[in-house]
């Protein structure tokens, strides 16, 4: 679409010089999910791949479990203040087997925030439809390319500096999807979203990557895919960590060059000949 970054002008200041130039940011945008032309939410998130997003939040919050649940995903037409569609109002027609909630959330979704907490241990393993696999097994050495991978695929990070990303990394080592978006939870949304739409749940042979660090929400989107290693760049969140280890999920955090913390159920790393484990008390 082109509304991925926007040029803007900054005052560059510098040793020795200040120079005024045009900088080139991350677009924040509402966007209003509709569900059978009733508002239920609003989201902030960087424009683009908005059916994923939706397809993968609506996933996250239970209200569908495969794709042939939306019949319909478009934008809603003059939705602008110029009657011009401003592509930021996505109207959602989910199948006549499905109900919508009868009552919207009312509370802004901002980039930062994704459940804001309002899911627990018990109700994520209850509402999980899919077991994680205890028999996967993952080289530590493809954990440990994992961001590497990711980088290499952020395209609009390399232009602004200001976007987290996730990815889909195959155990077979191809990183098939990677999304970004200025919401951490928006862009495993739209990884997740994808992966729904090629029917491809449970996501048994995958590593969620993500590009910051690996909050309570970004865990719970994870086991509710059917993913089994999650590897983040940054720390995790005590919460984060207490659901893995119930879940079954391995935890992965810090993973930069060639070392990584692994916060539950480390019996799924594999670790090269060479490498040896040492204890420290």
């Amino acid at each position: 679409m082109g509304r991925v970054t926007r040029r803007h002008a900054v005052l560059r200041v510098a040793p020795g010089e200040v120079v005024r130039r045009a900088d080139t940011l991350a677009v924040e945008e509402p966007l209003e999910i509709r569900l059978n032309g009733e508002s239920y939410l609003v989201t902030m998130r960087t424009p683009g791949n908005d059916v994923d997003l939706a397809r993968g939040l609506l996933y996250s919050e239970r209200l569908i479990t495969e794709r042939s649940d939306i019949v319909l995903a478009r934008y809603c037409a003059g939705s602008g203040s110029d009657g011009v569609n401003s592509y930021n109002v996505l109207d959602v027609t989910l199948t006549s087997q499905l109900a919508a909630p009868a009552v919207r959330r009312n509370v802004m979704t901002t980039s930062a925030c994704g459940i804001c907490g309002t899911t627990s241990i018990d109700q994520v393993l209850r509402e999980s439809p899919y077991d994680l696999d205890p028999e996967v097994r993952v080289a530590a050495d493809l954990v440990l390319s994992a961001p590497t991978r990711l980088r290499h695929r952020q395209q609009a990070f390399d232009r602004t500096g200001g976007l987290h990303a996730a990815g889909l990394l195959a155990l077979s080592s191809e990183m098939v999807c990677v999304r970004e978006d200025v919401g951490r939870h928006n862009a495993v949304d739209k990884v997740i979203g994808w992966a729904i739409e090629q029917q491809l749940l449970p996501l048994r042979q995958m590593i969620l990557t993500v590009s910051g660090r690996a909050s309570f929400e970004l865990t719970q989107k994870a086991v509710l895919a059917g993913i089994p290693v999650l590897a983040a760049v940054s720390a995790p969140s005590s919460l984060a960590a207490e659901l893995a280890e119930e879940a079954g999920l391995t935890l992965v955090g810090f993973v930069r060059g060639q070392s990584m913390n692994v916060y539950t159920h480390p019996e799924r790393i594999i670790w090269s000949t060479n490498g040896r484990i040492r204890l420290q008390t």
